[in-house]
């Protein structure tokens, strides 16, 4: 059984007068798993602080529900009494919050394979680990536990079903500027069950309006697109103070001929695709085409050369319960802000081979690949290496 530290504060709400919010904008389609929800079940959400949980934790409310905010204490040097700001929130909606310190697993399954996976010269997604791993499973088994029966995150997907015996459905979320399927594409039809994603029709203005219409304009905390157990972003400083002597060291950066033209600082310092940084006189731009680090070598080319059309992809989960067993084409999308492509999958058993009809730029291994259906998520990997 898995032990976590958990902290409940009782909280009263605070008069109310700022404003109510009666309903969500327009726009739902009818076939919203989401709409579920409306038989008044206890929902615990997880409750970061910042505006998109703080406004999930508010339709809820409105749609009267019993909400309980769950609250994940992640990062080593986060203190279990640190969040003021959640707990100002939690008083606020008049909800009862529950700190989760999960730090020790957060470091084990989150923390140590973003460490190794630099070490092995790949480019990791630590989200893409964090969500099936740790707030799908971890803390959504002390939703249960704290007597909710559904769950629910401010993630910008929706969930349907075409039938309520019909297997669930992962789809993008109606903003596409903020749509975040790309990091759920580990979930299972297990995790979905009793999950649901009010933000899913709504676009991030929506939000806001929401938030302001009912007087939280004040009681979240800014967000941040940084990596959220890595100080300021300094990725580097972070693997070198977590890796120390286990890090290689300066080593050779060769041209697509095998000619040395400069040497690296280090290759955990370097990602395909990366131009700045390497110091190559030259009167046009290097990028980074190739990370060896059995070699330690960069392999550096012109930005014509970071077309590539093939690669494997392994660690797949597919989200239906009846994975493809022969060739299908799909939408793949191998970085979070990447436009999909069209490409032909070959699926065998955990591993697919991944065919584009165009070259795409810059395929980095350690970064996820995730296959769509039109706005459909059908499943997705790791991208461990390419093949062309």
């Amino acid at each position: 059984m898995t032990e976590v530290n958990i902290r409940i504060t009782h909280t009263e709400s605070v008069a109310a007068g700022h404003g109510q919010v009666e309903q969500q904008p327009s726009g739902t389609p009818p076939v919203n798993r989401n709409r579920r929800v409306l038989s008044r079940e206890p929902v615990a959400v997880a409750l970061s602080g910042g505006l998109d949980s703080m406004v999930t934790a508010l339709i809820l409310k409105q749609r009267g529900h019993q909400v309980i905010g769950l609250h994940m204490i992640l990062r080593p040097d986060q203190p279990e009494e640190s969040g003021e700001h959640v707990y100002r929130l939690g008083a606020r909606l008049g909800i009862d919050l529950h700190v989760v310190d999960l730090r020790p697993h957060f470091y084990e399954q989150v923390i140590k394979p973003f460490l190794k996976s630099y070490r092995l010269g790949n480019t990791p997604n630590p989200c893409v680990l964090c969500n099936p791993k740790i707030k799908f499973t971890l803390l959504r088994e002390q939703a249960g536990k704290a007597g909710a029966s559904m769950f629910a995150t401010g993630h910008y997907v929706r969930l349907v079903a075409d039938a309520p015996s019909e297997p669930l459905r992962l789809l993008r979320g109606r903003d596409r500027s903020k749509d975040q399927s790309y990091f759920l594409h580990g979930l299972g039809q297990g995790q979905l069950a009793k999950t649901v994603f009010p933000l899913g029709n709504l676009k991030k203005s929506e939000v806001r309006q929401l938030a302001q219409a009912a007087g939280l304009g004040d009681y979240y905390r800014s967000e941040s697109q940084e990596i959220c157990f890595v100080p300021d972003n300094d990725y580097r400083t972070f693997l070198e103070h977590h890796l120390g002597p286990d890090l290689p060291g300066p080593g050779p950066v060769v041209d697509l001929t095998g000619v040395q033209v400069g040497e690296h600082q280090g290759i955990h310092r370097y990602t395909i695709g990366q131009r700045r940084g390497l110091g190559i006189p030259s009167s046009e731009p290097y990028y980074v085409v190739g990370l060896e680090p059995e070699t330690n070598t960069i392999r550096v080319g012109r930005r014509s050369d970071l077309g590539r059309k093939e690669m494997l992809v392994t660690q797949v989960n597919w989200i239906a319960p009846s994975p493809p067993t022969t060739e299908l084409k799909a939408l793949v999308q191998v970085r979070s802000r990447h436009r999909e492509a069209l490409a032909v999958l070959e699926p065998t058993s955990q591993e697919v081979t991944v065919r584009f009809l165009e070259p795409q730029m810059a395929i980095t291994p350690g970064q996820a690949a995730v296959f769509y259906r039109h706005d459909e998520v059908l499943g997705g990997g790791m991208i461990e290496r390419v093949i062309s």
